[in-house]
């Protein structure tokens, strides 16, 4: 089973946003810590997205990779940039990014889950935290 990272979407109201940001630029994620267990996250893993309070979204992880110029090292994270939309699932606000196993992560979305239920209706259950 691939490991998950988890990460906050700071400055990000929707993902049609987060999915502009992706499509105009080399899909990059700076961090500082490298995360030990590359090697489990390489093997299948994805970025889940925390946008306001809830996972909704995610990107499959390309490659990471330590930077040490200068005198601090650093992480990039490439993410690929199709994105996959998860079903909600709420998460608390943390700093940096944390591990996010398998079995803990939420599923896909379908590719017609917005003709099974209509978007307003959909944007108010993920408002409320009930879906």
């Amino acid at each position: 089973m691939p490991l998950h990272l988890v990460k906050l979407c700071v400055g990000v109201s929707e993902v049609g946003e987060l999915d502009e940001w992706v499509k105009n630029r080399r899909p990059i994620v700076h961090t500082r810590m490298t995360p030990k267990r590359a090697g489990e996250i390489l093997d299948g893993g994805s970025l889940y997205w925390v946008v306001k309070g809830q996972i909704l979204v995610r990107h499959p992880i390309v490659r990471i990779e330590t930077i040490t110029e200068g005198k601090r090292t650093r992480c990039e994270i490439e993410v690929a940039k199709m994105a996959v939309l998860t079903a909600p699932q709420p998460r608390r606000a943390f700093q940096g990014w944390r591990y996010l196993p398998a079995s803990d992560a939420p599923p896909d979305l379908p590719d017609d889950w917005d003709k099974e239920v209509p978007g307003d209706l959909a944007a108010q259950l993920r408002t409320l935290g009930a879906w």
